[in-house]
């Protein structure tokens, strides 16, 4: 019985492709059924050809590795999708990972973690290269640091981003400037910043309003 990986690549550059198809080729647990060099292509290609495993580029013309990978599991859900890119920003991996990915992998990876990757995806196995895991880790963070802030805390922090000063903010959110400090100094603590200009400075940069 044949039990090799069925596996197809998404990937804009030939060469890339190529070099993936060579070392797919020397590893006996790999077939490669398939090529697409964009997310369209590769979506009307997994329907035909129903590959267990894709290795799927993230950066493509006409459209990209993300929304490719959303309509496939959409259309194939037993499909397992691994993210292979050269991109590692936080709200990338995020995004291949709540579109369907299994795995998020920089194109750097050896050959062996990536044999490793498809295999642990074929069984459902989540691999994520150390920068994807710390993008998570980060996202997580921030999801926490939003978490701890009262809704009315939140209010005074939106506020304070748009330049509003103590009285300002007392007057629209109808409260004595007495609360509104109270309420700014719990804000600094529970972000862990000593003053006003940082606190607004980290609800930009986190995006926490």
């Amino acid at each position: 019985m044949d039990n090799k990986i069925r596996i197809m690549l998404v990937d804009d550059h030939a060469v890339v492709r190529s070099g993936l198809s060579a070392f797919l080729s020397v590893n006996p647990d790999l077939e490669l059924v398939g090529e697409a060099e964009n997310g369209e292509q590769a979506i009307v290609r997994a329907n035909a050809l129903k590959p267990d495993v894709i290795l799927m580029d993230l950066m493509m013309p006409v459209m990209d590795g993300v929304a490719a990978t959303m309509a496939i599991k959409k259309q194939n859900p037993g499909i397992q999708i691994i993210a292979l890119t050269s991109f590692q920003e936080d709200e990338l991996v995020q995004s291949a990972l709540k579109a369907g990915a299994v795995g998020y992998l920089m194109k750097n990876v050896t050959a062996r973690e990536l044999a490793a990757a498809i295999k642990s995806a074929r069984d459902g196995r989540m691999t994520l290269s150390p920068e994807a895991a710390q993008a998570l880790v980060r996202a997580s963070q921030q999801a926490q640091e939003t978490e701890v802030l009262t809704e009315r805390e939140r209010d005074v922090l939106k506020l304070m981003v748009d330049g509003l000063n103590n009285a300002e903010i007392a007057e629209r959110l109808v409260v004595s400037l007495s609360t509104v400090k109270y309420h700014i100094s719990n804000i600094l603590m529970k972000l862990g910043v000593d003053n006003r200009v940082a606190a607004v400075t980290m609800a930009l940069q986190k995006k926490l309003v």
